[in-house]
């Protein structure tokens, strides 16, 4: 396993929190890394991504205003910052990394993954 998620769990709605991906026997540095979710029943979904300077951030609409991503190369390689959280939010998230940063948006192009971590909103 390269990527190694952690943060998730049970929050009400309305609530914050903060995921976090370290990485495992490779380092990132140089790699797009960017969260996508699995609700159950649905296809794995862009949540955001970042590039290894941090230069270009894309966010997906359905979290857009909510969600931040970020990253601290010197330490864990990428966070996921989410407020104002809702049900429909509700999935496992994984944490992916990018050699290229072409395709932000599209999970196919990631060559490493976690195993995600649960997150599951109530109201």
């Amino acid at each position: 396993v390269d990527l190694v998620e952690s943060g998730g769990g049970l929050a009400q709605a309305g609530g914050s929190l903060r995921l976090s991906c370290a990485a495992s026997g490779h380092t990132f540095h140089a790699y797009t890394m960017g969260w996508f979710r699995q609700a159950p029943g649905k296809g794995r979904e862009f949540v955001a991504a970042i590039t290894w300077s941090g230069d270009r951030r894309e966010i997906a609409e359905s979290v857009k205003g909510r969600f931040t991503i970020s990253r601290d190369n010197a330490n864990n390689p990428v966070y996921l910052q989410m407020n104002s959280l809702k049900p429909e939010d509700t999935a496992v998230y994984y944490c992916a990394a990018d050699r290229w940063g072409t395709d932000l948006h599209n999970y196919q192009v990631y060559d490493h993954w976690g195993q995600g971590t649960q997150v599951t909103i109530f109201s």
